[in-house]
């Protein structure tokens, strides 16, 4: 990707910007969008949004882990501490590296995490990064660095060297999955279970034929029939786990990955409002595990219930990962 970039670039590296001060030239409006535009999406590609594919890590996530092994002496240290060492190699703000910071902890790969870092089943978002602490995790100390083989850079500011990428000795961008938007190009990877990639991987180095499937932190059950191996133009189903607790209740225990139970409560009630299904009320048990619990109204079959829970809200979803 960046080398077209830099070819691009240096295809238009002859446009000069028209004199302003003599009022009988035009300016080449044109131009001006060849060459500024094109370097303000390289930069957003490159430098903000989009995993790179050596270690599957956006720069900011990059210099969170350069940043921690830095402060690496086996004890915790203060989130916010980390932040603000974090900001000699990254040039976006506190609030940029604290949100990254708190993705990668509640992923539970990389970060050893202590304190209220937030809940994905419920939404819920981590304490201020002055009460949580963070250290890398055991797995991240023995895969992610290795000094001997990593390529540097200066920092932004000159002050620092940063890595370009870090030598991760496991797929990483499959095992964490990655969102990105950035100027016309967006990047969506499903994260994918650890001991399934580890087969995976074997097999691969071994030349054998492997299949490899998304798997979510939220759980649920999962339709890959139109997966396409992850390549552009596939897609998966995800539906939530329902359990009858008697035929006037429902429980859902598990919950489509990208959702919360926020949000699978309002799509319930926003189906009922409509009129789609039946429902008299709903309760959100939810602490360690997914517990909704779904009572119906009188003379409601709980089979039907279900299957429209399926058909008109959030229990089930459809997600298109693009890869390419």
């Amino acid at each position: 990707m960046s080398d077209e970039i830099n070819e691009i670039t240096e295809e238009h590296s002859d446009y000069k910007p028209a004199d302003s001060h003599n009022e009988s030239v035009k300016h080449q409006l044109t131009g001006m969008y060849q060459n500024w535009f094109l370097d303000y999406a390289s930069y957003v590609i490159l430098e903000r949004a989009v995993p790179h594919i050596n270690d599957g890590l956006k720069p900011v996530q990059r210099r969170i882990l350069h940043s921690m092994r830095r402060l690496d002496d086996g004890r915790y240290n203060k989130v916010a501490n980390i932040v603000g060492h974090t900001m000699q190699f990254h040039p976006h703000g506190d609030a940029s590296i604290g949100d990254a910071l708190v993705q990668l902890g509640q992923k539970d790969l990389l970060v050893d995490c202590q304190g209220n870092w937030g809940n994905i089943l419920t939404g819920d978002g981590a304490a201020a990064p002055r009460y949580i602490e963070a250290r890398l995790s055991k797995f991240a100390l023995d895969v992610v660095f290795n000094p001997k083989t990593t390529e540097w850079k200066l920092s932004y500011d000159g002050r620092n060297k940063e890595p370009i990428t870090l030598p991760v000795k496991f797929p990483l961008l499959l095992a964490q999955g990655v969102e990105g938007i950035a100027v016309g190009l967006s990047s969506k990877i499903l994260p994918h279970n650890f001991n399934e990639l580890c087969d995976a991987s074997i097999s691969y180095l071994h030349g054998e034929n492997f299949k490899l499937y998304p798997d979510f932190q939220t759980g649920g059950s999962i339709d890959v029939s139109k997966y396409n191996d992850g390549e552009r133009g596939g897609s998966v189903k995800i539906r939530a786990k329902i359990n009858k607790v008697d035929n006037k209740t429902l429980a859902i225990t598990e919950i489509p990955y990208g959702r919360t139970t926020t949000t699978v409560i309002d799509s319930i009630l926003k189906a009922v409002d409509k009129g789609k299904i039946k429902v008299r009320k709903v309760d959100d048990n939810t602490s360690a595990n997914v517990e909704i619990l779904v009572h119906l109204a009188a003379g409601t079959s709980s089979d039907k219930t279900i299957d429209a829970l399926y058909a008109f809200t959030d229990c089930e979803v459809s997600i298109s990962p693009t890869v390419v």
